[in-house]
């Protein structure tokens, strides 16, 4: 799950220790928060100046209607931190790592919610210092 940290970072989750999850208006991305369940773990990206996978996170909600949005069509999840990577993994750093070139933080850079195979997952933590944990 993408954000600009200057509209929303990491710190500010941690400081609020849930949130919601809003704002998300891609037809692909919607579809990826709609399949989302509690207990489901994110990362966390920075866009904007940092373009890095930060930490992650967890949902603790099922998806339901955002609430910034008049007119019903989008939905929202509600998230809590878990832990942040040892070293944030830059974007550079996943696109130049050959397994990465089907995901689609390379493929599709503009969608900011998207899956994250197990493999993904594993590789990231390694690039960034990070034992898997479980939730």
């Amino acid at each position: 799950m993408k954000t600009e940290p200057t509209v929303y970072s990491y710190d500010d989750l941690e400081r609020a220790g849930r949130d919601l999850w809003d704002g998300v208006r891609n037809a692909a991305a919607a579809r990826n928060m709609r399949a989302m369940r509690p207990g489901d773990l994110f990362l966390f990206y920075h866009t904007g100046d940092e373009r890095a996978v930060v930490g992650v996170g967890r949902i603790v909600s099922e998806p339901y209607p955002d609430p910034t949005d008049s007119e019903g069509r989008w939905v929202a999840v509600d998230v809590e931190p878990l832990y942040r990577f040892r070293t944030p993994v830059t974007l550079a750093d996943v696109k130049a790592d050959p397994r990465f070139a089907d995901w689609a933080l390379v493929r599709q850079s503009r969608l900011s919610v998207m899956p994250v195979s197990q493999e993904q997952w594993a590789w990231l933590h390694e690039m960034g210092g990070t034992e898997l944990r479980e939730a």
